[in-house]
């Protein structure tokens, strides 16, 4: 049980940094020029993408399994790319994975939260 709830709150944290990559959207500018011309904005984005990487990896394999609506190998995989490749990060690829991508996911994680019942205790209390 302990394991479930641990998945469930990395879930809740990988949407959290979703919700950061939106607000950043929508303060820097919700266009690639933007993105591309701001190094700051580049960089939070990063930062965001290599957290939830970060997360996804700690999530368990069965966990990873039964909610396999997004590819969590390649959300690892991506982070390992912003970690240790972020000078040849391909802006264009980038700016795609924030703006499809990322909104994706969050649905995605609140989707898993809303099934499985998470947060609903503390919002009762």
């Amino acid at each position: 049980m302990a394991e479930h709830n641990k998945n469930l709150h990395i879930v809740a944290r990988i949407q959290e940094y979703c919700a950061e990559i939106d607000a950043m959207t929508e303060r820097f500018g919700k266009t690639q020029v933007a993105f591309s011309a701001d190094f700051a904005y580049r960089s939070a984005c990063a930062m965001c993408v290599l957290q939830i990487g970060e997360l996804a990896a700690r999530l368990t394999d069965d966990f990873r399994d039964r909610h396999n609506g997004v590819p969590w190998k390649l959300i690892r995989a991506m982070r390992n790319v912003f970690a240790h490749d972020y000078d040849n990060m391909n802006i264009a690829q980038t700016w795609t994975t924030i703006t499809t991508d990322i909104p994706r996911l969050k649905e995605y994680c609140g989707e898993i939260l809303r099934m499985e019942g998470y947060g609903e205790s503390e919002d009762k209390a």
